[in-house]
């Protein structure tokens, strides 16, 4: 790789245990096995020489590409339009299933549509960030790239005896390179396996194309058991299959992003690993999931969720993390790969998450309300589940008054943040809930009085009047984008006049464009230098604020203009930089999520009001009598 394509050229594939990502140019840039967070055997994005690539392009220097999924599915199709002709390049990972395996499989098919075309192939992995050298092997079927503790066995689609599919040279450095020319109709490509005891094999152009039919029906009856049929559909499944491909289907739990190291500023030091599961995002997936009508996934997660509750931890952090591998594993020390030169220069690449070891109290009250919402559907937690949900309350009853990192990690010292004492007051509200639907025994006078407490402590803390708004942390003025959480965890009505003043001073400080700030860092230092964009979860909060607060309009123009930051196949990164581009860990989760559930919250209030205003318009009809 010569240079570092954009965090939004990129496509995302996967087979529900791992992912990557390829750009919009053929380089498959991004590949980690055999899980998200197992080391990486391409990672060029993060360093173009020393993390690995397998690049697809046209022998032809001028040539122009466009990339598109196959309709519902996470097929992913890069087209190469040259001279000579037009050409597909088809990437997809057949599904791996529900059981965690050590072997996955990657297929790049390769097709002419239109006249003849030529492809230069070069696979070069760098195993373990590029730390482990591999030896490799050739022979009539393809080629095994062996590390050692990972093998990568390259298979040839062909047809026996042909010679579309140039010799296969190998490198000194124990890359491989090879040309392809086909014409019209003609379909040739690899297959990629990892895994310990791999090995070659020739396929038949025929079992590729079964392998792309198997994938697609997939997809197909996946999705189709979305019972979502409002507006923005479209917008809506590919974010529904983008966090279904980002999920661990053996234990259900969501990665927040398939990626580590991009950054949140060019050149900066704002460089995290989000490989792992973090409970407040996956907490929330399950509100989402459930409004999709995708009520197994959302199942799928208690299971892993409800495992972190009876494990009661014993940490400084309390009875659960803030997150965890997708095992469940809460090991997740953070290291810093030296010589790496990041994604255009940001430094430092960081593997591991630091971040892990926070206290964040806000993370028990998204992780009750998951509980609760999966109740409300019959998925009701046991008496196991029920009496370590007991003990987590008591620890919060004696913990939620001090200071901690919050939901934004920061790391400069821990702060009274009034978002992880309103999450504390939703945990004791939605176990009250629980307790009262159930008849489950419960200290319910101590949870009473607790959010009483809470409840309290932020109306006279957590309330400015100098801002006339509520407040990132007690004792200051900084605004804080979280907070937009407010009205739809319950805590305040979208109506409230206090409510409505903290909106209106979101709208003039932390909104630009439609685009929303999570808060001012210059006014509210988080330890870390540099600067940051705007968060595009917190654009979508933003919408689902609006419309819950009777602002439908600007609802809807602030979501439609969210829309046109999404990149060429509807996917977000975490952050908008102030050029329009996409920055930070790509896709994210959590921002999928958030466009879901503000696109419905847009949805429903938008029927509402024409609801309404046909109501309104045969009552005026009534009123005027007959003609």
């Amino acid at each position: 790789m010569k240079e570092y394509p954009l965090i939004a050229d990129h496509g995302l594939i996967g087979d529900l245990q791992t992912a990557a990502l390829v750009a919009t140019g053929g380089t498959l840039d991004w590949f980690c096995s055999p899980r998200f967070d197992s080391p990486s055997i391409f990672a060029a994005l993060l360093d173009r020489s020393r993390g690995g690539h397998f690049s697809t392009r046209p022998l032809d220097k001028a040539f122009a590409t466009k990339q598109l999924y196959l309709p519902d599915t996470a097929i992913l199709v890069t087209r190469f339009l040259t001279e000579g002709g037009v050409g597909e390049l088809i990437d997809f990972m057949p599904t791996t299933g529900e059981s965690a395996s050590e072997q996955h499989r990657l297929v790049r098919m390769l097709r002419c549509v239109r006249g003849q075309i030529s492809f230069d192939v070069e696979v070069a992995p760098r195993f373990d960030y590029g730390r482990r050298p591999h030896r490799l092997s050739l022979s009539g079927e393809g080629a095994i790239f062996d590390s050692g503790e990972t093998r990568l066995a390259l298979s040839l689609i062909r047809e026996e005896g042909d010679e579309l599919l140039g010799p296969l040279v190998a490198s000194e450095e124990g890359d491989l390179r090879s040309t392809v020319s086909l014409q019209q109709g003609q379909l040739r490509g690899v297959v990629l396996e990892t895994g310990p005891d791999v090995a070659p094999r020739m396929l038949r152009p025929l079992e590729a194309r079964r392998m792309l039919d198997d994938t697609a029906h997939f997809w197909h009856d996946w999705l189709s058991r979305s019972t979502y049929a409002g507006r923005w559909r479209e917008e809506l499944q590919r974010s529904a299959i983008t966090l279904k491909l980002l999920t661990y289907a053996p234990t259900g739990a969501l990665v927040a992003a398939p990626t580590a190291g991009l950054p949140e500023q060019v050149g900066g030091e704002r460089n995290w690993d989000y490989r792992y599961t973090w409970i407040r995002d996956a907490s929330f997936s399950v509100h989402t999931l459930i409004r999709m009508g995708f009520a197994d996934e959302a199942a799928a997660f208690s299971r892993w969720l409800r495992d972190r509750i009876t494990e009661q931890l014993e940490s400084d952090t309390g009875p659960l993390n803030i997150m965890y591998r997708v095992d469940g594993n809460p090991e997740l020390q953070e290291e810093v790969l030296s010589g790496w030169e990041g994604y255009r220069g940001s430094y430092p690449v960081r593997i591991g998450n630091g971040a892990a070891g926070q206290l964040q109290l806000d993370i028990f009250g998204e992780a009750l309300d998951a509980v609760y919402s999966l109740d409300r559907i019959g998925d009701g937690i046991g008496q196991p589940g029920w009496m370590a949900i007991c003990e987590l309350l008591e620890w919060l009853a004696d913990n939620w008054d001090q200071p901690e990192e919050g939901i934004w990690e920061t790391r400069g010292g821990r702060k009274d943040f009034t978002y992880g004492r309103l999450m504390c007051w939703v945990a004791f509200d939605r176990a009250i809930r629980l307790a009262s639907a159930h008849g489950r025994p419960a200290p319910v006078a101590r949870w009473t009085a607790e959010p009483d407490a809470i409840y309290n402590q932020i109306m006279a803390k957590g309330w400015s009047a100098e801002r006339e708004a509520f407040v990132q942390q007690y004792g200051d003025t900084v605004l804080d984008a979280s907070l937009l959480k407010m009205p739809q965890v319950g805590f305040v009505a979208p109506s409230d006049p206090m409510w409505q003043s903290t909106l209106r001073a979101m709208d003039t400080e932390l909104v630009s464009d439609s685009l929303v700030y999570r808060y001012d860092p210059s006014a509210s230092p988080d330890g870390l230098r540099g600067s940051e964009g705007t968060f595009s979860l917190c654009t979508f909060l933003y919408v689902d604020a609006l419309a819950r607060a009777g602002r439908v309009d600007e609802a809807r123009l602030t979501f439609e203009k969210m829309l046109t930051y999404a990149n060429h196949l509807g996917l977000y990164s975490e952050e908008i930089a102030v050029t329009g581009e996409q920055i930070g860990n790509f896709p994210q989760a959590f921002t999928h999520l958030a466009l879901i559930d503000a696109a419905i919250t847009l949805n429903d209030s938008l029927d509402d009001a024409a609801d309404k205003g046909s109501r309104t318009g045969r009552a005026r009809r009534m009123s005027r009598g007959p003609r």
